[in-house]
């Protein structure tokens, strides 16, 4: 005997939940009741009532409620019909169902609102013959259905396809969250086959015009066959239905958990002390408060702050506008430092860091008192030029020092990308601002001292034109609107005090320098060398080797020594690298013998530094017919080159070689011209030019050479060969030729002479224009050296071949 729940429904209401009978073993036949030929009947609306099930009903129409209590008096059997349309209140016959089953009313129930409920089992399926009376309640005469007798023993197709229906019921059960848990325990305990097929008929989800067909079959296998199609359907449904239920539930729990989540941080954060991007917008907001900047940076920051409070801290764009945000509070708009207009303070400085310079000193101590009477104005753009080593960078720091300025170092060699002048665009991941806004941002003034190092060798190619950004950045008429990509505003760089440094002019863009104050830096001479080794290389290696304690002298003949006998070059780099070499055996020594000499001699360095690398004795063994001394200009700086000629049978071609570029060149072919036309002057028979091969060449051919200044070398070389008279020793010489034997100047004149005081030349030949650049060197510089200023070749070959 199974306790079963029973769960009461109206008669008119759609859902309810059949139970089995107290026992289902042989339901029709366990009760030996005769069923009357003529039966009351009670429509229901919304369901149909099968053999063998028991159903729980309120009833709530009066006609109804008259039939079930003389029913329940009597033999408590009644017809139960289903309704064709549910929505009629008050049914006809033609509103009724033809056939329907033959119910027992187990109890009745008086309930304590006037109500009744009854519960009903079916019995037999009927059919009605005729409507015999109509009030007070519907009575018909019926005729009892008989199912078509089955041997479930022997017959396997209905065996199986009974099986399929409790397997699918079971299925349904799983996927439908709906039904009650007894309806799975109840389905596994049915063994009956016929009443296993009307309990699934009475709980399937279908309309009532298909159950309804259902009881109407009178073949068992048919009904079975048709309820197993409906339950595959209803199988489908409950699948797509529980799939979309399990999705939406699924985004509904992670939008829910990220929800919760969010509240917890958002209390945690309260206890801390407020939400932490809450308080940035606050902090953002206060400085802006003190911030002076110009209306349209103020308007565009506002903007901002109005998006970051509509927007969550985790989307994207988030951080993208913070930072922006960011950036504008840090650029310092309106503030700088102030200048210092004390001009002798800053020519202390300018002579204490740097020897000599004196026209680049000038020339800012110019800008100061400009700044000091009118109190503002455009900072020139200054671009330093001269050969590697001679402190262009560092003169830089000087100046932002002098100044009272910051300082600010962007070195551009090998620079493609112009985005790292003028930004990337804030909408692209990992955008910043360009390197100018990036220096100015973190020196937090507005007008700081910017060396742009190396510029130069800024690249150009298919990757980019950093140059052309840098037109804007140097130019003073626009400089003061400069617009970043990244910002996305103006910024005024006009207070920028720009300084540039290159080593050679002629590689840096035409348009970029005509913006440029070109001011050029010479090499030092040896004498200059001595004084900057005396007052800052010397002291600066000492430190640096721990040596500073130590009272050892290094005296100027030594000095001198370490720079003609070891170094070559325009700067002192080598120089510095030279000193430090020979600091390194003083801290050796020390170590080893906790003592150093008071005073460093020629053995001293020589035993440091090793033999000499260099020596001026090269120039007496070269001394013979054919060879004469140029003087070239490099971007390192000047220096000497041999010419040498020789003389050979032939048909009187010319041959040049040593990686020759086309301009020296074609001064070898002038100079051959010239002896050629003028050879009966000078002594030369013209024979030669038809029976001799000339071969003219400049040693080191490793490295290219080209340039109008060697002209006059070549043609005393070509001169020397063909006459066989040498070369005045100790002689360089340097300028342009013309095939009417004039004698034109060319550049580089300070580099030129220094560099053949270096290498102990005593006489030099220039052109009478190049005058004016020898009275710029200081004369303590080049004492020793005689010069001599030619205007025609006439003359160049008198002195150079007496």
């Amino acid at each position: 005997m199974k306790k079963i729940n029973l769960e009461f429904r109206p008669e008119d209401e759609m859902e309810f939940m059949p139970i089995i009978p107290l026992n289902e073993d042989d339901i029709e036949t366990r009760d030996e009741i005769i069923i009357p030929s003529e039966l009351p009947l009670l429509p229901l609306r919304n369901t149909v009532l099968f053999p063998g099930v028991v159903l729980p009903i309120t009833v709530g129409r009066d006609r109804s409620i008259k039939a079930v209590n003389d029913a329940y008096k009597t033999d408590k059997l009644i017809g139960v019909v289903a309704q064709k349309d549910s929505e009629v209140e008050d049914p006809q016959a033609a509103d009724i169902e033809n056939v329907g089953t033959v119910a027992k009313i187990v109890k009745l129930i008086k309930m304590p609102d006037g109500g009744t409920t009854i519960i009903i089992q079916g019995r037999k399926r009927f059919t009605i013959n005729k409507i015999t009376s109509q009030d007070p309640y519907f009575r018909a005469s019926i005729t009892l259905l008989e199912d078509d007798k089955v041997d479930m023993e022997n017959d396997q197709h209905f065996a199986a396809t009974a099986s399929s229906i409790k397997d699918l019921a079971g299925q349904i059960i799983v996927l439908s969250p709906n039904m009650p848990s007894e309806a799975s325990v109840i389905l596994k305990n049915i063994e009956n086959p016929s009443f296993l097929i009307h309990f699934v008929s009475s709980n399937i989800s279908s309309d009532l015009k298909e159950k309804q067909e259902l009881l109407e079959i009178n073949d068992i296998k048919l009904r079975a066959e048709k309820l197993m199609h409906i339950l595959n359907r209803e199988l489908q449904f409950a699948e797509l239905k529980n799939q979309l239920t399990n999705k939406t539930k699924t985004e509904l729990d992670k939008q829910q958990k990220e929800y919760f989540l969010q509240q917890q941080l958002k209390s945690i954060k309260e206890e801390l002390g407020g939400d932490t991007n809450e308080r940035q917008i606050r902090e953002m907001l206060k400085k802006a408060e003190s911030k002076k900047w110009p209306e349209p940076a103020r308007d565009m920051f506002m903007k901002g702050i109005e998006k970051l409070e509509r927007m969550h801290p985790s989307t994207p764009d988030y951080s993208v506008i913070f930072n922006h945000l960011d950036l504008m509070l840090e650029l310092p708009w309106a503030e700088g430092t102030e200048d210092s207009y004390d001009l002798a303070k800053a020519k202390k400085i300018l002579d204490k860091d740097h020897y000599g310079m004196n026209k680049i000193k000038e020339r800012l101590l110019e800008y100061l008192a400009v700044l000091k009477l009118k109190g503002d104005m455009k900072s020139p753009i200054l671009c330093f030029v001269g050969p590697p080593g001679i402190g262009k960078t560092s003169l830089g720091r000087s100046i932002a020092s002098a100044l009272g300025r910051k300082f600010v170092r962007l070195s551009l060699g090998g620079l493609h990308d112009e985005s790292e002048i003028r930004g990337h665009r804030k909408t692209y991941i990992g955008a910043m601002p360009g390197r100018i806004l990036q220096s100015i941002r973190k020196v937090k003034s507005s007008n700081p001292v910017i060396i742009l190092d190396e510029v130069d060798k800024v690249g150009n190619d298919f990757r980019g034109d950093p140059s052309s950004a840098l037109l804007e950045v140097l130019d003073p008429e626009q400089n003061h609107t400069f617009y970043d990509n990244y910002l996305e505003l103006e910024y005024d760089l006009s207070k920028v005090l720009f300084i540039a440094t290159a080593n050679d002019i002629l590689n840096i863009q035409p348009a970029l320098r005509d913006r440029l104050e070109i001011i050029d830096l010479n090499g030092y001479a040896v004498e200059e060398k001595i004084q900057i080794a005396k007052k800052h290389l010397i002291p600066k290696q000492k430190e640096m080797h721990g040596l500073k304690s130590l009272n050892f002298k290094i005296n100027d003949k030594v000095i001198r020594q370490i720079i003609e006998d070891y170094t070559r070059e325009s700067g002192v780099r080598e120089l510095d690298r030279q000193l430090a070499s020979i600091m390194r055996g003083l801290a050796k020594e020390y170590a080893l013998k906790n003592k150093v000499k008071t005073a460093l001699t020629h053995k001293d360095i020589q035993k440091i530094l090793g033999r000499a690398r260099y020596s001026n004795e090269l120039y007496k063994i070269a001394n013979m017919p054919g060879v004469a001394v140029g003087l070239a200009w490099t971007y390192v700086g000047g220096d000497i080159l041999f010419i040498e000629t020789s003389q050979s049978e032939g048909k009187g071609e010319l041959k040049l070689t040593g990686n020759l570029g086309n301009v020296m060149k074609e001064s070898a072919t002038t100079a051959l011209s010239y002896l050629q036309a003028n050879a009966k002057k000078y002594g030369i028979d013209p024979e030669v030019f038809q029976k001799k091969n000339i071969h003219v060449h400049v040693p080191e051919g490793a490295v290219p050479k080209d340039g109008p200044s060697a002209g006059i070398t070549m043609m005393t070389a070509i001169a020397s060969a063909l006459t066989g008279k040498k070369v005045k020793p100790f002689l360089a010489m340097t300028g342009e030729i013309t095939l009417r034997g004039q004698v034109l100047p060319v550049g580089g004149i300070k580099e030129k002479i220094l560099a053949a005081k270096r290498a102990g030349m005593r006489e030099v030949v220039l052109c009478w224009q190049n005058e004016k650049d020898v009275q710029e060197i200081n004369s303590d510089f080049i004492k020793g050296i005689k010069f001599h200023y030619v205007k025609t070749m006439q003359q160049v070959l008198d002195i150079a071949l007496n």
